[in-house]
């Protein structure tokens, strides 16, 4: 989208972007152009949406990168979500319950601080993972924990989110080598 004197505001950018071939964020004002990832964090990613997926059970599903969430006023696709509330498979957005990015240089600030304030401020978010693509750790923000911060490191750990019923071993995520 060419830039604009005017900001958008949420209905025009998601009317915007569903005419769209690529996939784009919205900052509020803007959209922002998603850009390709690495192997690393695709592979994982993948892996995680496919732990997830072996895990959780009914009324959860997990979802890869291809959904919205509206967090406050803004627009994102996290690389992998859980949703535990009915939805509507007409629509492109979802109200997650677990929101979980992969970061790379590139986007770790936004990830741990900008998206962090704006998955707390959604209600139906109960935990927030951040995870490392080039070695075995996790951030896991639960908002029953007034959001504090949980770090699990290393291969031999498990990732635990009672939330969803699900636990999930740091060596399904991240190989044993």
């Amino acid at each position: 989208m060419s830039a604009s004197l005017n900001p958008l505001t949420l209905d025009e950018f998601l009317d915007w972007e569903r005419s769209q071939q690529e996939r784009y964020e919205f900052d509020g004002i803007q959209p922002v152009a998603m850009t390709g990832g690495s192997r690393p964090h695709s592979r994982v990613g993948t892996r995680l949406v496919v732990a997830f997926a072996n895990r959780v059970t009914p009324p959860c599903e997990v979802f890869g990168p291809d959904l919205k969430v509206i967090t406050t006023g803004r627009v994102r696709y996290p690389d992998v979500s859980v949703v535990c509330a009915a939805s509507d498979d007409g629509s492109d957005i979802i109200e997650p319950t677990v929101v979980c990015e992969v970061v790379s240089a590139s986007t770790a600030l936004t990830d741990r601080r900008v998206k962090a304030i704006e998955y707390e401020a959604v209600p139906s978010i109960l935990a927030y993972l951040v995870l490392e693509q080039d070695r075995p750790q996790v951030t896991i923000r639960r908002r029953s924990a007034a959001w504090a911060a949980e770090v699990v490191t290393g291969i031999g750990e498990t990732l635990n989110l009672p939330d969803i019923g699900a636990s999930i071993p740091m060596s399904t995520i991240y190989g044993t080598t």
